[in-house]
């Protein structure tokens, strides 16, 4: 399928009204349904602003390639639009966009599709091609430029000259033996547009520069060009440019370099000099890498905690809702003893706190085992965390050691199985494919299994003593506590403070005190809330760009989603965070003053209906919420610097 297929003259928009990125992405999503690509334009406009949200889409060079994989195409499409004054885009080099080129692929998108959409990539990295669809004057024109380029690609290619070989064989990569033989690998979220443009351009200036190289692309459509183990182990130096996670493990032991998928576009040369001269440290699969380096992604404490907390998180708010939600019949409505009984709210409260709460434990305790230990760690970690909630000793302590106990289970399973695997590290190669699948998982979850019965009787007694003594805490006591979880909420933005705050909120919750998570959820509403506010009292403080990120501020506060004040804090963090601090510490205090309690786990302002005690403790929190965010707004504008004037 070529690319002309994809992009026709109906979506072709010459000129942009729009003057700012958001009002763009609008206008090429509005041509796309005006064109009938699209079953609900809506939510194709939200696939395409999530993905921005993971990172910019504005590639640099004067070019952004917008994409979304989404169930609202009706017909995978492209879309092209130029601005000729060019648009701020928060591309990757800074500078205005003025190509753009909005790729919708369908969610089933067959390979066709997906190869197609990616080799339109590979076609804007090449400058000639730019320059004549940026001097296009019709559409005809446009179609034409793609036209051309389609078939140029599918003319054979001369032989390359000695030295020169690119994506060769590792015969090939003999002939140029002044270089050493290099690898790459690139990856990108959605693995639609960027994975290709890096791999196009690392192969099109090694080839300019003589040096041989074989780039794997992890794209939509599958691993292509796949890296063997063989010319892993003849490689010198391996480049893995990747913004989502990619296979690790067979580089063990290689000089590889880690980096953004966006570096391989813009900074290509850097990194094959690296490269050449193999400025690269030893990647070890289970460690760190070498001195001279960053740690391997896969190291640190507060990573493996984040793995969990992050892969249990949808346990967390799925349950927490759906017992939430059935409260609406009744406190006691899931109790068939009860006359508030009902039937569909007993099923809501089984699926979310019999179920679903049920695996918050071993699962966060399962996938921070995996994050140390990779896949073998995933079962001793998850049976770990099964004794942690299960197995007490403690009388009238159903709940075990509770997320403490899920926890220390995750990483002690993780280390465990790191030791079973040194343990049968010398077996015989034929006896390979049985530590997987025996060797590994017998001896990890009988250790890990063993020590947990053990010690968790103790750390029973522990949870809940702590449990016991925040819950026991009231009056000004309590308030201070509400103080100190708020101000942590806004410390980070969504970092390991943040997320400390919110799983303690999370185990108090699953504990039965409900007043904790009331008091985080709404102090992590404030920053983005309060920085949104600032933009509109106080416009001349802030840039354009900055105002627009307000207007999405207010809707990323609402939602529970603190991530939305990072445009701000990155831009002026000596200002935006000492203000969001002290609105979001002023609300944890106010919550925790007016005993609000809250069973959902996440949701904003969507789940406000379900504070406990009526319409009044309803009033109440959202109050305690408004007055954090002015008071955030006032101290932001108060703080900023006149000087910042409006663009």
């Amino acid at each position: 399928m070529n690319i002309t297929s994809l992009l026709t003259k109906d979506t072709v928009l010459l000129d942009l009204a729009a003057t700012s990125k958001e009002a763009a992405l609008s206008e090429l999503v509005g041509k796309l349904d005006e064109a009938g690509k699209l079953s609900d334009r809506e939510t194709f406009m939200n696939d395409i602003l999530a993905r921005e949200a993971q990172s910019t889409t504005g590639i640099g060079d004067g070019i952004a390639i917008p994409h979304a994989k989404s169930s609202a195409v009706r017909e995978p499409a492209i879309a092209f639009g130029r601005s000729a004054e060019g648009i701020d885009y928060d591309s990757l080099d800074g500078q205005p966009a003025h190509l753009f080129f909005m790729i919708a692929a369908s969610e089933g998108a067959n390979n066709d599709h997906l190869e197609a959409l990616s080799r339109l990539a590979t076609f804007l990295m090449d400058g000639k091609f730019r320059e004549r669809v940026l001097n296009a004057a019709t559409a005809d024109e446009v179609l034409a430029a793609v036209n051309d380029k389609e078939r140029e690609l599918e003319e054979p290619e001369a032989p390359a000259e000695s030295g020169t070989p690119v994506e060769s064989s590792p015969q090939e990569a003999d002939a140029a033996p002044q270089h050493g033989k290099i690898l790459a690998v690139t990856a990108c979220p959605t693995g639609i547009a960027h994975t290709y443009m890096a791999a196009e351009k690392l192969n099109e200036r090694a080839k300019e520069r003589g040096i041989p190289i074989k780039v794997e692309t992890n794209g939509s459509s599958g691993v292509k060009n796949r890296l063997t183990p063989e010319e892993i182990a003849e490689a010198d130096v391996i480049i893995v440019a990747a913004d989502t996670k990619v296979e690790m493990a067979r580089f063990d032991g290689k000089p590889v370099i880690q980096t953004k998928v966006g570096k391989a576009i813009h900074e290509t040369d850097v990194l094959l000099d690296r490269a050449v001269t193999k400025d690269a440290p030893i990647y070890h699969a289970e460690g760190k890498t070498d001195k001279g380096d960053s740690p391997e992604p896969k190291s640190g404490f507060y990573k493996h905690l984040m793995n969990g907390v992050s892969n249990m998180l949808p346990f967390v708010v799925g349950g927490g809702i759906l017992i939430a939600l059935s409260f609406f019949w009744g406190i006691n409505s899931s109790d068939p003893a009860s006359d508030e009984y009902n039937a569909f709210a007993a099923m809501l409260n089984t699926i979310g706190g019999g179920k679903a709460f049920f695996l918050m434990v071993p699962v966060l305790a399962g996938f921070i085992a995996s994050s140390i230990a990779e896949r073998p760690g995933f079962a001793p970690g998850m049976v770990g965390g099964l004794i942690a909630i299960t197995v007490s000793g403690v009388e009238g302590a159903d709940g075990g050691s509770g997320f403490l106990g899920g926890i220390i289970a995750g990483f002690l399973a993780g280390y465990v199985t790191l030791f079973v695997k040194k343990m049968f590290a010398k077996l015989p190669d034929a006896l390979e494919g049985l530590k997987p699948v025996l060797f590994y998982p017998v001896f990890a979850i009988a250790i890990t299994g063993i020590i947990m019965m053990l010690i968790n009787p103790q750390l029973t007694k522990l949870y809940t003593g702590l449990s016991s003594f925040l819950e026991g805490l009231g009056g000004t006591n309590q308030i201070l506590v509400g103080l100190i979880i708020g101000a942590m909420m806004a410390v980070d933005m969504g970092g390991p403070v943040n997320k400390a705050a919110y799983t303690f909120g999370i185990a108090m919750l699953d504990a039965g005190n409900f007043n904790f998570i009331a008091a985080v959820m709404a102090a992590g509403m404030v920053p983005p809330l309060g920085m949104a506010l600032a933009t509109t009292l106080f416009k001349k403080r802030f840039s354009k760009p900055e105002r627009e990120a307000g207007k999405t501020a207010y809707v990323l506060g609402a939602c529970f989603i603190t991530e939305g004040v990072i445009p701000f804090a990155a831009a002026d963090p000596a200002r935006v965070i000492p203000a969001s601090i002290g609105g979001a510490a002023v609300t944890g205090a106010l919550t925790m003053l007016f005993d609000i309690s809250l069973r959902a786990p996440h949701g904003g302002i969507f789940v406000m209906g379900l504070v406990d005690g009526g319409v009044m403790k309803v009033l109440l929190y959202a109050a305690a919420i408004i007055i954090g965010a002015i008071i955030t707004a006032f101290l932001a504008g108060m703080l900023k610097k006149p000087a910042v004037q409006a663009a």
